[in-house]
C-alpha cells in the first residue's frame, strides 16, 4: 500500500510539476502554479462533503488537504493538483511512522474538556499534575486493559502527567455496565484493575448515575469506542498506545530508555 501511494504521488508530481519547462512555473514551487477554491472543492467532492472547511497544501507533494464536514463529522480528504483524483484514508509519514491523517482528524474534532465533569473520574497519577488526560474506559475492554498498563508506566516516568479515567461501558460487554457503576460508587482504581484481571467485582452500592451521564456525554461528543483519550488541548484519540507513544503525544520531556522500552 505504501509503495502504491509513493508511485501515485510521483506520477502526480511528474504530470503537474516536473513536466514544466524551465521558463514556466516549474522553476517555482509546485503550489505556485495551482489553486483550489472551496467552491471548486465542493463541486469536485459532491456528496462526499456537506461543507468544505479549509484547504491547504498537503505534506504529500502535488496534493491539497481539504478539510470537510459530513453529517457532523470532520475529516480530511486529499485532492491532487490535476483535480482528477480524490484520496480518503490514512496517510503515514515514512520517516517517523506518524499518521498525519489521524492527527488532523483529532485537531478537527476537538472536544471542550471543560464540558467533561471529572468528579466521578478515577485519578491515575498526581491530582496536581499540570497535564490532565481524560480517558474513557470500559472495565471489560481488553485494549483498555493494555492501555491502562501503559498509563501506569507514563505516570511513573513523568509526574507532570495524570490520567482521569471515566467509566464508559459498551453494550458488547454485558457485565460492564454494573461493574462500571460499582467502580464509580466506590471510586476505586483497585476495583477497575480487578476487573481488568478478570476477577469478580461486587455489585454497586449506589445508583451510579455518573455512568449514565458519561454514556450520554459520550454520545454527544461522538465517542463510541474504548479506550478513547482526550488530550489537554481537546484532541480525541481512540485506541491503544504504548507508553513511548503517550509521552510523545503529550510532549513529555521524558525519553524512555532502552531498558524501559524492553520492559514493556
Amino acid at each position: 500500500m505504501k509503495s502504491l501511494l509513493i508511485f501515485v504521488v510521483m506520477l502526480l508530481c511528474a504530470s503537474t510539476c516536473w513536466a514544466f519547462p524551465k521558463e514556466s512555473c516549474g522553476e517555482q514551487r509546485c503550489i505556485d502554479c495551482h489553486t483550489l477554491t472551496r467552491e471548486e472543492a465542493k463541486y469536485l467532492l459532491g456528496k462526499q462533503a456537506d461543507q468544505v472547511l479549509n484547504i491547504e497544501p498537503s505534506e504529500v507533494q502535488a496534493m491539497w488537504v481539504v478539510e470537510v464536514e459530513k453529517k457532523g463529522k470532520r475529516f480530511p480528504v486529499y485532492v491532487d493538483f490535476t483535480k482528477s483524483f480524490v484520496m480518503r484514508g490514512e496517510i503515514l509519514r515514512l520517516k517517523d511512522g506518524e499518521n498525519i491523517t489521524t492527527q488532523r482528524i483529532a485537531s478537527l474534532n476537538r472536544i471542550d474538556v471543560a464540558a467533561i465533569p471529572l468528579a466521578d473520574a478515577l485519578i491515575l497519577g498526581k491530582s496536581k499534575a499540570p497535564k490532565k488526560v481524560i480517558v474513557f474506559t470500559d472495565p471489560q475492554c481488553s485494549y483498555c486493559k493494555k492501555l491502562h498498563a501503559e498509563m501506569k508506566k507514563v505516570v511513573a516516568l513523568d509526574p507532570n502527567i495524570a490520567f482521569y479515567i471515566k467509566m464508559l461501558p459498551l453494550n458488547i460487554h454485558p457485565e460492564a455496565y454494573m461493574i462500571a457503576k460499582s467502580i464509580v460508587c466506590n471510586r476505586s482504581l483497585t476495583m477497575l484493575e480487578e476487573s481488568f484481571a478478570d476477577r469478580s467485582v461486587p455489585p454497586p452500592l449506589c445508583r451510579g448515575e455518573a455512568v449514565d451521564q458519561t454514556l450520554s456525554l459520550a454520545r454527544k461528543f461522538g465517542i463510541n469506542s474504548t479506550p478513547t483519550m482526550v488530550l489537554p488541548d481537546g484532541r480525541p484519540f481512540s485506541g491503544y498506545r504504548d507508553a513511548a507513544a503517550l509521552l510523545k503525544m503529550l510532549d513529555s520531556k521524558v525519553n524512555m530508555s532502552e531498558k524501559d522500552k524492553a520492559g514493556k
